[in-house]
């Protein structure tokens, strides 16, 4: 099984990365309880080998890209850090698809300052808005990239439909949806990036922590693997195609030593299908 993956053609990085959300506060709002402890944990995931970290403008709103410029800048060379904007915070509890040209081009700015870049090396519709016309906001990011403020662009929560609209505009390097092994609907963008050689990030690769402690086939081949159930879960992902690239989340360093143990977990053809059938 590849360890790595190459992103764009030219961003090579593990195939397992770390997701900063919830490096930031509660409900992802403002700065964490503990700064100190949130920049020791992301510190702490560079220590492990992670040259992949995903993160977004929405989260804090500012607040992760901020403390991951604290954190590592200057950066180690081969570290991606990728970003997303087009999800608005109009409160704590909102998450509002916002995709006007003059507010991406705005995000793009301020994600640049927070994480001192002259140019984001991956940059990620969060989500497509359907009050804006879809071509106006590709044309956006197309613009921006051709501006050098992004270099490679991706998309989130899209269909292979809306990836090969995009696709007529700008060259689409990755795409990030809602995947697990109990939560499949986007099998078939999986294989359609598996065809296209897109990286596919799945966001919740854990199920929200739902898998740590599973019971059935996943805590049987855990237990056949001397694993945690949590683990299990993210080997899945990595043997479901290779151009995964799963981003657990967490905000404790014992669980980002655990997550990140699991890229040398290897499941048998028989487990993996075992697993398949929940």
């Amino acid at each position: 099984m590849e360890t790595t993956i190459t992103i764009g053609g030219d961003l090579r990085v593990g195939r397992l990365g770390f997701g900063a959300m919830r490096i930031t506060g509660p409900d992802v709002w403002g700065p964490p309880d503990d700064v100190p402890a949130a920049l020791a944990l992301v510190r702490r995931a560079v220590e492990l080998g992670i040259t992949f970290i995903d993160t977004a403008d929405s989260y804090g709103p500012g607040t992760s890209e901020e403390l991951l410029a604290e954190a590592l800048h200057p950066y180690p060379e081969g570290l991606v850090i990728a970003t997303k904007s087009g999800q608005s915070r109009p409160s704590r509890k909102e998450w509002l698809p916002l995709g006007r040209p003059e507010y991406l081009r705005q995000q793009v700015e301020l994600s640049l300052r927070r994480l001192r870049m002259d140019c984001l090396e991956l940059f990620q519709l969060h989500r497509i808005d359907p009050k804006v016309p879809f071509d106006d906001q590709i044309g956006a990011m197309k613009q921006l990239q051709d501006e050098g403020k992004i270099r490679h662009f991706g998309l989130s929560q899209v269909s292979v439909a809306e990836i090969e609209a995009a696709r007529k505009q700008i060259e689409v390097v990755s795409v990030q949806n809602l995947y697990n092994l109990t939560e499949r609907g986007d099998d078939p963008v999986i294989d359609y990036c598996e065809r296209e050689g897109i990286a596919f990030i799945p966001w919740l690769p854990i199920a929200r922590g739902a898998h740590a402690s599973a019971a059935g086939p996943l805590a049987e081949v855990a237990a056949e693997l001397g694993a945690t159930p949590a683990q299990v879960s993210l080997a899945w992902l990595l043997h479901r195609s290779p151009v995964v690239l799963p981003i657990p989340g967490t905000s404790s360093i014992e669980h980002l030593e655990e997550n990140t143990a699991a890229a040398g977990l290897r499941l048998t053809d028989e487990q993996f299908k075992r697993l398949s059938g929940l």
